[in-house]
């Protein structure tokens, strides 16, 4: 049991097992293989900007600018495209603009001192703000040949290309937090930075690195939300970090710093998403979803603090124990 609650990714796994069971008894058509597959496209953007926000909340800061982030850049790519740029040319301008607008956030936490939730509440309106302003309440449309990657397969599957795409970013991501130096970092950084810093752990690089990564990711979330939409608008994704923070904080991730997975943070986006497509075919009211996924968070994050309490305590007196 004991080593069954120090695994976080455990809570939203048993959930993820309820969540289909439930949806499956409430209707017939929550068994569709390709309905489930090509829903769960509609979360590729979510799932993007919570792999970066999971590292940002592992180094112990928060980014609410994400959603901001993408907006700005999916305007400016698409007005890129509209130019007459290449493919090619605009995934690497976006990459090079959401890794800057990421790396404002970091150098103000980190250089400036500032605390990254008043750092990002600023840029979360800038960012959006400057796409408003290049826009207004026009859209820039997508050229015809680069829209619909949601609803490119794998050849011979109904598999989505997107969805195997995140899976790949995110076991890399996974990667780089579990068996890297760098991993290592931003967990000491998280769970102290004073102590780490001290250790030799390089906490300022570190903080602004998390946050460049959050920012590409936010990039490479407008290349997709562009390509699925077929237009860029300046409320893309409006909202959308409330989601991305519950993934994270649903995963496990401790909202303190230092603890956190990437596979919690996907198993509590597949949740999400089950979740919401179930009482979708039910014709569950929106409200009320939004109901259902606030009580979720709060019971995930009590319980995940007392089965904590509980190891802890199992832990104290083993080691008391003669």
């Amino acid at each position: 049991m004991n080593h069954v609650l120090r695994h976080r990714e455990m809570i939203p796994a048993v959930l993820v097992i309820v969540a289909f069971a439930v949806g499956a008894l409430q209707s017939p058509f929550f068994l569709d293989t390709r309905y489930l597959l090509d829903s769960s496209t509609l979360y590729v953007e979510a799932g993007l900007l919570a792999l970066g926000m999971t590292l940002v909340v592992i180094s112990g800061n928060i980014d609410l600018s994400v959603a901001s982030t993408l907006a700005l850049v999916a305007v400016i790519s698409a007005k890129l495209l509209e130019a007459g740029w290449s493919l090619p040319a605009v995934v690497v301008a976006a990459l090079a603009l959401g890794a800057f607008l990421g790396a404002v956030n970091g150098c103000l936490v980190a250089y400036a001192g500032i605390p990254s939730f008043m750092v990002t509440v600023g840029t979360l309106a800038l960012y959006r703000g400057i796409a408003h302003a290049m826009l207004g309440a026009q859209s820039v449309n997508v050229p015809s040949h680069l829209l619909g990657i949601d609803m490119a397969y794998v050849p011979g599957t109904v598999v989505p290309v997107s969805l195997v795409a995140l899976g790949v970013i995110a076991f890399g991501i996974g990667l780089v937090l579990n068996r890297t130096v760098l991993g290592h970092w931003i967990r000491a950084v998280g769970t102290n930075e004073k102590a780490s810093f001290y250790s030799g752990v390089p906490a300022a690089g570190v903080k602004v690195g998390v946050f460049v990564i959050a920012g590409m990711m936010a990039a490479l979330a407008a290349l997709h939300i562009n390509s699925r939409l077929g237009v860029a608008r300046f409320d893309h994704a409006r909202g959308l970090e409330v989601d991305v923070i519950t993934a994270v904080v649903l995963g496990g991730t401790s909202i303190f710093g230092g603890k956190g997975s990437i596979l919690g943070t996907m198993l509590a986006l597949l949740l999400l998403a089950l979740i919401r497509t179930g009482m979708g075919v039910a014709n569950v009211k929106a409200e009320y979803q939004l109901a259902v996924i606030g009580s979720l968070l709060v019971l995930t994050v009590v319980a995940t603090n007392l089965g904590e309490r509980f190891a802890s305590r199992s832990r104290v007196k083993l080691q008391t124990q003669p």
